[in-house]
């Protein structure tokens, strides 16, 4: 019988109270729409001080989406959109992060909305390792990117009466999290 491997990698969590997931989105292509997730849950493992070989799985509730607009909010939750009920959780999985030489960030691993997954690397920037005033590790990134959303199958629209669409499909993806050592 072969001996399981124990992983010595250190776990932290993310600290929801500390940790921003935000969006952005054309609308009518002259201005911008931002929403936000309010409840996600992830996991982070690495055996490095300076994350560089961190290993990432996170969770979003689309329930938990919120642009400051009811109707919009109810929209972006049916089936044009996230389809909820189906599909409740965003699900970034398979997460690596990776350090250059140069000392610049990214994150690669895969994105699944809906049922469509696809490979996704974002620009990471690792702000640093502190103990805050109760003794407890915490480390700090900001966290970007894009996506089409139209790769996610995620293709309602409506046009414009100048031929201009309702809603851009580009999506910039904009995260702050904390981090807590479990």
């Amino acid at each position: 019988m072969a001996n399981a491997q124990v992983s010595t990698k250190t776990q932290w969590a993310i600290d929801p109270a500390h940790t921003e997931v935000t969006f952005k989105v054309k609308h009518l292509v002259i201005t911008t729409v931002t929403g936000t997730f309010s409840k996600f849950e992830g996991e982070v493992y690495a055996d490095q001080s300076d994350f560089s070989d961190a290993e990432i799985s996170f969770r979003i509730d689309v329930n938990s989406i919120s642009t400051n607009n009811a109707d919009r909010d109810g929209h972006l939750k049916s089936d044009d959109f996230f389809a909820a009920d189906k599909y409740p959780q965003l699900v970034f999985s398979n997460g690596k992060l990776t350090r250059s030489a140069s000392g610049d960030y990214k994150l690669n691993g895969d994105l699944t909305i809906r049922d469509i997954t696809r490979n996704l690397t974002l620009d990471v920037d690792y702000n640093g390792t502190v103990k805050d005033p109760w003794g407890n590790s915490k480390a700090g990134f900001e966290i970007s990117g894009n996506i089409n959303r139209k790769d996610f199958n995620l293709t309602w629209n409506a046009v414009t009466e100048s031929g201009g669409l309702l809603v851009g499909e580009d999506v910039k993806l904009m995260l702050s999290v904390q981090l807590a050592k479990a």
